[in-house]
């Protein structure tokens, strides 16, 4: 159930209430008894608690989960592999084309 604010338009008071959806607004003032007790438009406070969605999906601020580290480090494996193998053999000049003039 959501908690409702209100407050006198005549004295000031103001107090929150627990109420269903479906209630009737409180108009009289508990105060003054005025009919001036309106509710306010306010923000809504609530804490999520326990172990739900929101603490193991959301609880990072929407950060991708990372890979897993055997993906990760065969990635970087086959990466310093490749560099090794370019550095230890020298790449074969090109062969330039022969040029036939006949």
């Amino acid at each position: 159930m959501p908690i409702y604010e209100y407050r006198c338009g005549s004295c000031g008071f103001e107090k929150e209430y627990l109420q269903k959806v479906n209630d009737a607004p409180i108009t009289a003032c508990p105060a003054c008894g005025s009919d001036a007790y309106a509710k306010l438009i306010s923000a809504a406070g609530f804490q999520l608690k326990g172990s739900g969605w929101y603490a193991t999906d959301f609880k990072n601020g929407g950060k991708p989960k990372s890979k897993p580290d055997a993906e990760t480090g065969a990635a970087a494996k086959s990466d310093t592999g490749a560099a090794k193998s370019d550095t230890a053999t020298p790449a074969a000049p090109a062969a330039s084309p022969a040029c036939v003039d006949d």
